[in-house]
């Protein structure tokens, strides 16, 4: 189901970065996500909320642009 807020996202498995990238135009890193919470995240049936209340309330992010 397409996200109204999460426009796309990836990973990075090296470096645990989770890149979002936000319908706004906003791009979020996400830092010491791992695999696990990211494939979650990928079937959650709303991106934006498990965003909010796992991603978000878990790990450190700094804006890309």
């Amino acid at each position: 189901m397409p996200s109204s807020v999460v426009s796309s996202m990836n990973y990075d498995a090296d470096t645990h970065i989770l890149r979002v990238f936000f319908v706004s135009g906003s791009v979020y890193d996400y830092k010491n996500v791992p695999l696990k919470v990211y494939e979650q995240m990928k079937q959650a049936s709303s991106k934006g909320t498990f965003l909010n209340q796992v991603i978000k309330a878990r790990f450190g992010f700094k804006k890309v642009k």
